[in-house]
């Protein structure tokens, strides 16, 4: 296969892979709703259900998590320029993720104890 070639499938198994993941998401969360009404559950049951399953804290850990990545990339690329290895990137990327789920739990869970 050429490598102008690979270009045009890029795209493509991109939007089938979003397609995919929107269509399973969908499904699921209907099929999920099905169960709840076929139990005999009422309305409001739901809706309680539903809103017990929120996450009032989905934002902050997801800001947590950005920003740990970014720290990730900036110490890879700073470590990377003036060691002239490649893999310091990845590293630092993997690990700063890391440690930021680890601290967006353990944050969420702190404040979840204090509600």
């Amino acid at each position: 296969m050429r490598p102008e070639t690979i270009g045009v499938f890029i795209p493509i198994v991109l939007f089938l892979v979003i397609g995919l993941v929107l269509v399973t998401y969908y499904y699921l969360r209907s099929r999920e709703r099905q169960l709840l009404i076929d139990k005999g559950l009422d309305a409001q049951s739901i809706k309680e259900y539903f809103a017990q399953k929120k996450d009032p804290f989905f934002l902050m850990k997801f800001g947590i998590i950005a920003v740990a990545f970014g720290l990730g990339i900036g110490v890879g690329m700073m470590l990377q320029d003036s060691t002239s290895k490649e893999y310091w990137v990845p590293l630092t990327l993997f690990t700063f993720t890391g440690i930021g789920f680890i601290v967006a739990n353990l944050v969420a869970h702190k404040l979840k104890k204090v509600e």
